[in-house]
Order: structure tokens, then C-alpha cells, then sequence
């Protein structure tokens, strides 16, 4: 199998995973945003296993499938922020891939990178849903920060398991290893 087919296939079980797990969900808010159970972790993947290009493309890929399968439509650029931008962040993990606890760090940054753009969108488009007395930019930084930071934890805690931390570091060189 070339080296290119097997990214192809790593890459689109990672997001499979992500959509399969987006789908349990721990806790979903009102009016939008939801904990679930480690998709980020999943949409990250592709970055840690390949490095930032692939990551972010990956991530790219698992947006818009988010958007297919559950869109919620404003304006053009609202979808952009919040679909392709906010889950190409995931790629961000790339940048840490080869660095010590490089999956957490990568993972972390991944999830700052949706956050940044989660909170730009509400921010912009979702101001008008702030809690009393609150401003559009205090509010979509405490709300977007409860859903990505409690799954961020969550999953955090998960891959300081040595198991997961291990099992994981053997998917990534069986990834990047080609058969002649």
C-alpha cells in the first residue's frame, strides 16, 4: 500500500470516528454546543499522526461533514467560522506531533484553535443570546469555553491513562510505516 493511501485511509477512519462520536453526547446546550464523548480527539488525530497539513485538511473535511449532517445556517460566514475553520483547528495538533506528551499539547491546541473561532461566531452572530447583563464577547467566551473546555478536560484525562497514551503512540508509528 503507498504511503499516500495509507494517510487516505488513516485520515477518513479519524473522521469517522469524530462523526461516530459526536454523536454521544454527554450533555448538549439549548441553544447550541455540546460536550461529547472525545470527538476532537479524534478529529486531532490526522495532525498528530501526520503532521499540520494533513491535520487541518482532515479537520477541514470533518467541518463540512458536521455541516452536512447538522447545519445551522446564518450567513455564509458564519458557517465558515464554525464549520471548516473552527474543526480545521484540530490539524493545529500537527505542530506538536513529535514533541514530548506531543498528542496532549497538540490536542489542547486543537481545541484553543475551535474555541478562537466558536468564540469569534458567537461573538458575531450569536451576541443577541447573552445572558442578561452580559456584553456578546463576555458571554461567548464563558459559553463556548464550558462545552470545548469540559470535553478538553474529559478527554485530557483520558489520554494521561498510560494505556490510551501508549495504545496511541503505536497507531501513530504503524501509520508511518510503509511496507516495501
Amino acid at each position: 500500500m503507498s504511503k499516500n493511501v495509507k494517510v487516505l485511509v488513516y485520515c477518513a477512519v479519524c473522521i469517522a470516528l469524530a462523526c461516530v462520536t459526536s454523536m454521544l453526547k454527554v450533555f448538549e446546550f439549548p441553544t447550541g454546543g455540546a460536550i461529547t464523548l472525545c470527538s476532537m480527539l479524534f478529529a486531532a488525530l490526522p495532525g498528530y499522526f501526520f503532521g499540520w497539513q494533513v491535520g487541518i485538511v482532515s479537520g477541514i473535511a470533518y467541518g463540512v461533514l458536521q455541516f452536512i449532517l447538522g447545519p445551522y445556517i446564518l450567513t455564509p460566514v458564519q458557517v465558515l467560522l464554525d464549520y471548516p475553520l473552527a474543526f480545521g483547528a484540530a490539524g493545529l495538533s500537527g505542530f506538536f506531533a513529535n514533541q514530548k506528551n506531543g498528542l496532549i499539547k497538540g490536542y489542547l491546541a486543537g481545541c484553543l484553535g475551535r474555541y478562537f473561532f466558536a468564540f469569534l461566531s458567537g461573538w458575531i452572530f450569536f451576541g443577541s443570546y447573552a445572558w442578561e447583563g452580559w456584553n456578546g464577547a463576555a458571554y461567548s467566551a464563558v459559553y463556548n469555553a464550558i462545552y470545548i473546555g469540559a470535553e478538553a478536560a474529559i478527554t485530557v484525562v483520558i489520554l494521561c491513562i498510560p494505556a490510551v497514551n501508549k495504545a496511541l503512540a503505536r497507531i501513530k508509528v504503524t501509520a508511518n510505516t510503509v511496507k516495501q
